[in-house]
């Protein structure tokens, strides 16, 4: 009996397969990447970004009371692989992350209007999203999650949204070390996805849905606190070098020679510390003094770490709208301290970003840099660019929303961060 009851679970996952594959085309390769493994009495269905975890009785006893549901729910498990959604969990509430990720996959898969995944609930779930994709500006997991961070949901609404789209459990979704499959590899999938979706689209669906999850899936996605250390110089500080240091002949010359070592420990060591360094806020009356003080918060408790800053340092703080409206040259921690305590936003104005480095010449002219290594220069809104590449690496921060960011000259670095810091 529990072979029997194995073998007709294969065979309707295999048609569920079978049907995605003949319908959809563009998902071959993904399908093929996704593999199966059979869990008795399991009482669930499971995704750790590699395996579906079925239970055959529970998969049997769900395809009597609804025909199609094998078919929605490898759909469903399908798209959460192909829009990173397991590889996206950390610094993440995970009861909204995963309220948000089932969302968007069941919007996409209704937009989709596979025959052969259609269930008798979809029509209720249908109105649902209407009206929260006008609340929420879009239904993308990020701009979901966002949505919900701010309005969070009642008890009553996080159940309702799970009756209505909830397939699969998310509770190996951490266990990234142990998966077949790396989230680069699935990234891979994802851009062919989005390829050969192009094609597909112009045939049979409205695939809008589609591209704007895998264009958050495919999406380069950084660190700020890592983006920070590219614009760090190198500079030699006076501390003990453990790393080029040798116990062995240290201790040999103590037994043999009394106490006179064979080698003293190295004094300098090199170090990727911040010294001359330029931070340019955007104080235009677009750029929220929120965001600003976020962007400059961010910044401190990044620079504040002691193994980031040289004994001294050069940092201009400069804030500009459509002319620079002050300079705050910070020299030591405590200076920096001083500043984000008692420092005042000025400006309101347009925005204009040449009189930045028009200024940050005139200072490298006189003298002001001995060796400065980059510009950050935060702003949310869109400027004037300068015509000319400066010799310094130069990266534009945008804080939006939408995670779109206009386009910037071709020397710039540009980064979004999607609305949080």
């Amino acid at each position: 009996m529990v072979e029997q009851i194995s073998s007709l679970a294969r065979e309707v996952i295999r048609l569920a397969h079978d049907g995605i594959l003949i319908n959809m085309r563009f998902l071959d390769v993904a399908l093929d990447k996704l593999k199966l493994e059979e869990r008795e009495q399991m009482g669930a269905f499971a995704f750790d970004g590699s395996k579906l975890y079925y239970d055959p009785a529970l998969l049997l006893a769900r395809y009597r009371k609804e025909p199609h549901f094998a078919v929605r729910l490898y759909l469903h498990v399908l798209l959460h692989c192909i829009f990173y959604h397991s590889y996206q969990t950390d610094k993440l509430e995970r009861e909204l992350w995963d309220l948000s990720t089932d969302i968007a996959v069941e919007n996409t898969v209704l937009e989709m209007n596979l025959h052969l995944a259609a269930l008798p609930s979809d029509a209720i779930l249908r109105g649902r999203l209407d009206i929260l994709k006008k609340q929420a500006g879009g239904l993308t997991a990020e701009k979901l999650y966002r949505h919900f961070r701010i309005e969070q949901p009642s008890g009553k609404a996080l159940k309702e949204w799970r009756e209505l789209c909830h397939y699969d459990e998310h509770l190996y979704w951490d266990r990234k070390e142990e998966l077949t499959l790396s989230g680069e590899e699935w990234r891979k999938v994802s851009e062919r996805v989005k390829a050969d979706l192009k094609s597909f689209s112009k045939d049979k669906n409205n695939g809008q849905s589609m591209e704007e999850n895998l264009k958050e899936a495919i999406r380069e996605k950084y660190d700020y606190s890592d983006f920070l250390r590219r614009f760090m110089t190198m500079g030699e500080t006076i501390q003990i070098n453990d790393d080029e240091f040798d116990y062995i002949y240290y201790t040999y010359g103590l037994s043999h020679y009394g106490n006179m070592p064979l080698i003293e420990p190295l004094e300098y060591k090199d170090a990727n510390k911040i010294r001359d360094f330029v931070i340019a806020v955007d104080t235009s009356a677009s750029c929220r003094g929120e965001l600003v003080q976020a962007f400059l918060n961010k910044t401190y408790q990044m620079m504040q770490q002691k193994e980031n800053f040289f004994r001294k340092i050069n940092v201009h703080i400069i804030q500009c709208d459509n002319e620079v409206r002050s300079d705050t040259k910070i020299t030591c921690q405590e200076e920096f301290d001083a500043f984000m305590k008692n420092g005042r936003l000025k400006g309101f104005g347009s925005t204009d970003f040449r009189p930045v480095f028009e200024y940050v010449e005139a200072l490298r002219e006189a003298g002001e840099f001995a060796d400065l290594k980059g510009l950050l220069y935060f702003t949310d809104g869109y400027g004037i660019y300068p015509e000319r590449m400066p010799d310094y690496d130069t990266a534009f921060i945008f804080l939006r929303e939408d995670g779109e960011a206009p386009e910037v000259p071709p020397w710039a670095i540009k980064i979004v961060l999607n609305g949080e810091l």
